[in-house]
């Protein structure tokens, strides 16, 4: 009974609470609704004068923005008026130019007209006037602008004439003093001291009865060197000597030292001949790689193919009219790389070409070909450079010179084939070339009479006073010098004197 009671007064607890909860419940919701409704009315009291104000304010700004409108087109009136008025007087301004340009098209229409008219009255003047001038002077209007013209080319021909010589002076002047500057310290610096050689050798006997022994039983020995040496053995009555004979300076040597040899030995016979040969000509083998290195090191050049080393070194046997072409590629070396330094060139490039220049007279008699195209040809081979090639092959005009170094290799080839001492020319040789000269001399327009003088160094030409004037003497020295210059091979320079009553004009190439 009393879990009953319990049981039903917790049912009505709870049924209590419920109703209290749920009536607490109620009355709080009906406080948010109102207090919400509160909220509402004054945000909508809020929004109404709000709006209100944003609407006078655009009010306010509407009205604004019509004033400055109005300002505006107002003063946008005001400006298309004033351009309006400016269109205008422009309209007017172009309406008066176009009557004026209309008015003076129809005086220069007029003008034209009395300018043919007067044109037209200066031919006729002109004609009438040419007419009297012809019958005066005789002559008619061709002939007489074909006087003028003669006339004006005389005086013309009068002033070249005049100016060539004044800039020929001043060139030749400054040119002399540069080069010669240049030339005597190039010179001074190498000053070579070697004179001509021969193409023979001799060698000494210990007694006459050495001869005999040379020649052998039946000439068995003389036979037997000429066989392998290639040398002519000139064995006369010129006392303790023997004369060897021969084009080939390489072969030439060996034959001396095999004969030296033989002398030393005492035993001569062919077998002791052949031996004797084989060893000379490793002797002359050594000797020869040995003047090429001495002839790279004494030209200040590095870096050559030991091949063209050896050809260079069989120069030293080698000579061209009488001057030993090693000597000679040596002092070309040192003459071109001393006038590149001058001249703000390349010395080693200059040096290189100078030195290898003539190397292939060591094999011209082996290839077909000019030496110098022979020595391109070898250098190019071992691989020189296309400049020192280029130089190379230039320096006897086999092709055009395009740099300064080919024309120094040029130059100095010249000075060193030039200087007094240095090589022997042949009679025919000396004879043809001043016949040359004074031929192509003769050859010219009032030329009287022509002599080569101081060995083909100075050409003195006599003319004709009556044909040849002063001025025309001066370009009768150049023509002939230049005519020289592209027909002849020399070395150095040739002077051409044209006198004409006792007056000398000089140029020299």
């Amino acid at each position: 009974m009393t879990a009953l009671f319990i049981v039903v007064a917790l049912a009505a607890g709870v049924a209590a609470g419920y109703l209290v909860r749920r009536y607490l419940v109620d009355t709080r919701l009906a406080g948010a609704q109102g207090e919400a409704q509160r909220v509402l009315r004054d945000a909508q009291r809020e929004a109404e004068t709000t709006i209100k104000e944003a609407r006078l304010e655009a009010k306010e700004e509407l009205h604004k923005i019509r004033s400055e409108v109005d300002a505006d087109l107002r003063e946008r009136r005001l400006e298309l008026k004033t351009s309006e008025e400016r269109v205008a007087q422009r309209e007017e301004q172009l309406e008066r130019r176009a009557a004026e340009l209309e008015r003076r098209d129809q005086q220069v229409f007029e003008r034209e007209g009395q300018t043919a008219a007067l044109a037209e009255q200066l031919k006729a003047a002109h004609a009438e006037q040419t007419a009297v001038l012809e019958h005066i002077s005789g002559l008619t209007g061709a002939q007489a602008k074909e006087m003028l013209l003669r006339e004006i080319e005389d005086d013309a021909r009068h002033d070249m004439a005049k100016l060539v010589r004044s800039v020929e002076e001043e060139a030749k002047h400054e040119a002399d003093r540069r080069a010669r500057n240049i030339l005597s310290l190039s010179i001074q610096r190498t000053a070579a001291n070697h004179v001509a050689e021969t193409t023979v050798s001799v060698v000494p006997l210990p007694s006459d009865d050495m001869k005999g022994r040379i020649i052998g039983r039946e000439g068995r020995n003389i036979r037997a060197l000429e066989n392998l040496t290639g040398i002519d053995f000139i064995i006369d009555d010129t006392p303790e000597a023997v004369v060897l004979s021969g084009f080939d300076g390489v072969r030439r040597e060996i034959a001396r030292l095999t004969i030296t040899k033989l002398l030393a030995d005492g035993r001569i016979h062919p077998a002791r001949i052949e031996e004797m040969y084989n060893q000379a000509r490793a002797e002359i083998d050594a000797t020869i790689e040995e003047a090429g290195e001495q002839a790279c090191f004494d030209a200040n050049v590095h870096g050559v193919a030991p091949e063209l080393v050896k050809v260079l070194g069989r120069l030293k046997f080698r000579t061209s009219y009488g001057q030993n072409v090693l000597n000679h590629s040596i002092e070309v070396a040192h003459l071109a790389g001393i006038m590149a330094n001058e001249l703000g060139a390349n010395p080693k490039i200059a040096r290189r070409a100078g030195l290898l220049h003539d190397v292939g007279k060591a094999i011209d008699h082996e290839v077909d070909g000019s030496h110098g195209q022979i020595s391109a040809q070898l250098a190019r081979k071992y691989r020189e450079t296309q400049s020192v090639v280029h130089a190379i092959e230039a320096h006897h005009q086999d092709v055009e010179p395009q740099t300064v170094e080919a024309v120094l290799v040029q130059a100095a080839d010249a000075i060193s084939a030039a200087r007094p001492g240095a090589r022997r020319e042949t009679l025919e040789g000396y004879v043809k070339r001043l016949e040359s000269l004074e031929k192509i001399a003769e050859a010219k327009k009032g030329v009287e009479k022509c002599y080569a003088m101081q060995a083909g160094r100075e050409v003195r030409v006599m003319v004709k006073p009556a044909e040849v004037s002063d001025d025309a003497a001066v370009l009768l020295a150049r023509e002939i010098a230049k005519e020289i210059e592209e027909t002849l091979d020399y070395p150095g320079q040739i002077r051409v004197t044209v006198i004409r009553e006792s007056r000398a004009t000089e140029l020299a190439k």
